[in-house]
């Protein structure tokens, strides 16, 4: 694909994206299935775990359980089950049109694209191999290789980009934390969270209901 030559004077060079309830709406139904899986397995109300495993989002679900249900033995078996029963409804999804646009858009003006997420690595692979877009690097799970500073260290060394010259977009509070941590810009999509709930954790980051909203934010708001 061809990309033009980028005219903006934007400081980034790359905009890195959160997959789950960033480029696809799949929170709700992970939210479900999450909830469903410790409403059974751990005695709890279903209200509640759904409540917390959105409170919990951005890290991989075994290590949600791990902060809800600490040193619990059962971890493992739930996780398993929630990353099995995730997928029945995970590979119809697609990128909707407002995405679709807004990837287009930001690689028309000369900016480097990636996702990074703490699905697994093969089904992100699988998923994105049938979308019409062209990442320069798909991040996802494996072992001992996380969202945060590996995601971000890995695009720095393959992309020659610094810290300073990515922004990443994600849903969560988790995302807005491992940006700083990481010395990466951030902006919130809402969805999972609200702006106000971005914005008490997090004073200042611009947020967005939908990506196309982002070109504006980049342009004002850095």
């Amino acid at each position: 694909m061809h990309r033009a030559q980028s005219t903006t004077q934007s400081p980034f060079r790359m905009v890195v994206f959160d997959f789950d309830g960033t480029l696809v709406d799949t929170m709700q139904s992970f939210a479900d299935v999450a909830a469903d899986v410790m409403a059974s397995r751990y005695s709890v109300h279903f209200e509640w775990a759904r409540r917390r495993y959105l409170e919990t989002s951005g890290i991989p679900f075994f290590q949600q359980l791990e902060e809800i249900f600490p040193n619990n033995n059962g971890n493992s078996d739930a996780a398993e089950e929630f990353e099995r029963r995730k997928l029945e409804g995970f590979f119809s999804e697609k990128f909707d049109a407002d995405v679709r646009g807004a990837l287009a858009a930001l690689q028309s003006k000369g900016y480097k694209i990636a996702v990074s997420s703490n699905n697994f690595q093969h089904l992100l692979d699988k998923f994105v191999s049938t979308e019409d877009v062209q990442f320069d690097m798909v991040l996802g799970c494996r072992d001992n290789f996380f969202k945060g500073h590996d995601h971000f260290n890995a695009i720095k060394q393959k992309l020659g980009v610094g810290a300073h010259e990515i922004l990443f977009v994600g849903d969560s509070l988790m995302d807005a934390q491992r940006a700083t941590e990481s010395g990466v810009r951030f902006v919130g999509r809402t969805g999972t969270f609200t702006s106000q709930s971005f914005k008490k954790a997090y004073p200042g980051i611009p947020t967005v209901d939908k990506l196309s909203d982002l070109h504006g934010i980049i342009d004002t708001c850095f």
